[in-house]
């Protein structure tokens, strides 16, 4: 192994930089050349191959800083189909052009179903990455309890997990946690920790969406920014419920916050997020609206009546109030937690390619004696009976239906990744560099300039 490639697929994550930078400090330790290829697939696709070396003579260029988010290769949503051999050949011939002995693909589900067909034509393994922590499996068997029914009059099905296990162990988790959600998190309880005094200080109902699609992990790692409810995917909503709770701490604290999932859904199994759905190139649907449909239920439910002994003169409507925290999750500085395991895990997947290992992911294992963990799993492991991967969900076991909170091991699942997951040298980059006088006098300076003056073609 001389030379590999590495590039990175779907939605920007705070923790890219670096994972590359863990792929490139591995690759200088074992004397391997690594060179990344632009915006994820799409450079793949490019006849001009473009490309940038990123350690010559063994070192890592100074563009490549770990402590930004983002990612200096660009990333984009195009992805690799199968069926169409054209583009397989093309790749194929980049790759030979590259004289490429292996690739590293940074990325979540979209990204692995991009590169199984890559796989036939080189070694690729992936280092995981993605802001809603749906990568992986809650245990070795979930991927093989998925089900398909028929509707009715239709060449389409409903798929449907059957969970055949009520409770599951920390240690069962394949790939605890991915890179990008724990900065994510963090994000998202500094937000709502502000809305929340507002909300407080003019008697409002605060609902807060966050992001995760399918999966309820930001949502539950909200739990830290202490809100009064919390609503999962995994778990349908019960309109009698939360409004009765909305209503019982209303008239407790004359204020109350509520987290939602984007992509909450009814009992029928309806997302409130995807009435109108749209979909994105990897067949992502695109939620718009859950937190929308949330606190209409709740103004139609509670009017006037409720709201109008606190806040007099004033319009039930106008005592909830919405907030989508949106692309602010995904964006900026990674923290500690982040950086740390994402270097980890590029430096994995570097040391999976010199093992001969392909269609292999790198993942983060937690022990409760030892702590964290880097390993691997194949990617074939991830797949169902007909070969899909589906994003990995909450388990119900960490989630108190009853309450609307978390559960005690859905506390237990959060505080590995963190209780320690902020650094001191966090803390030391915001009081030195938020208010920092140079950034009022200079113009940004984006990384795209540098790194595109190191691009080249062959």
């Amino acid at each position: 192994m001389k030379r590999i490639g590495i590039l990175t697929a779907g939605g920007d994550t705070p923790a890219l930089n670096a994972t590359i930078y863990g792929a490139v400090e591995r690759a200088n330790a074992l004397r391997i050349e690594i060179f990344g290829l632009p915006r994820g697939y799409a450079g793949l696709l490019d006849s001009r191959v473009p490309h940038v070396h990123l350690n010559p003579l063994f070192t890592a260029i100074p563009e490549l800083d770990p402590y930004r988010g983002g990612t200096l290769l660009g990333s984009s949503r195009t992805y690799l189909d199968e069926t169409n051999k054209d583009d397989l050949v093309l790749v194929a011939a980049n790759v030979h052009k590259l004289k490429l002995d292996g690739l590293i693909c940074i990325g979540g589900d979209g990204t692995i179903n991009g590169m199984q067909p890559i796989a036939e034509i080189l070694p690729c393994v992936l280092a995981p990455k993605t802001i809603d922590n749906d990568l992986g499996l809650n245990y070795i068997d979930e991927a093989n309890e998925w089900d398909r029914h028929p509707i009715d009059g239709t060449p389409k099905f409903r798929e449907e997990l059957l969970r055949l296990r009520d409770s599951i162990e920390l240690e069962d988790i394949l790939n605890y946690a991915t890179p990008g959600f724990a900065t994510a998190v963090f994000v998202v309880v500094q937000s709502i920790e502000r809305l929340r005094t507002t909300a407080e200080s003019h008697r409002r109902v605060a609902i807060v969406e966050v992001m995760g699609r399918q999966s309820g992990y930001i949502a539950l790692g909200a739990a830290y920014a202490q809100p009064d409810i919390i609503l999962i995917p995994e778990i349908p909503i019960n309109p009698e419920q939360l409004i009765a709770r909305v209503v019982q701490l209303y008239e407790l604290q004359q204020h109350a916050v509520i987290v939602v999932g984007e992509g909450v859904r009814n009992a029928d199994g309806t997302e409130l997020g995807a009435a109108l759905p749209t979909f994105d190139p990897a067949g992502n649907v695109h939620y718009n609206g859950a937190a929308d449909a949330i606190g209409r239920m709740l103004t139609n439910a509670l009017g006037d009546n409720v709201f109008g002994e606190m806040r007099a003169f004033e319009s039930g409507a106008s005592s909830v109030f919405i907030r989508k925290i949106g692309h602010t999750q995904r964006g900026g500085r990674p923290i500690l937690f982040d950086r740390f395991y994402a270097s980890q895990l590029g430096g994995k997947a570097v040391d999976l390619l010199v093992s001969g290992e392909s269609n292999e992911i790198a993942t983060l294992q937690y022990e409760r004696a030892s702590g964290f963990r880097v390993g691997s799993i194949s990617a074939n492991k991830l797949r169902d009976q007909w070969g899909e991967i589906h994003p990995r969900t909450v388990h119900p076991s960490f989630y108190d239906a009853k309450r609307m909170l978390l559960s005690p091991i859905g506390i237990d699942y959060l505080h590995p990744i963190f209780t320690n997951a902020i650094g001191a040298d966090d803390i030391e980059n915001i009081r030195t560099q938020m208010f920092s006088a140079g950034s009022v006098r200079n113009r940004y300076q984006s990384v795209n300039t540098d790194i595109r003056k190191r691009f080249r073609i062959v």
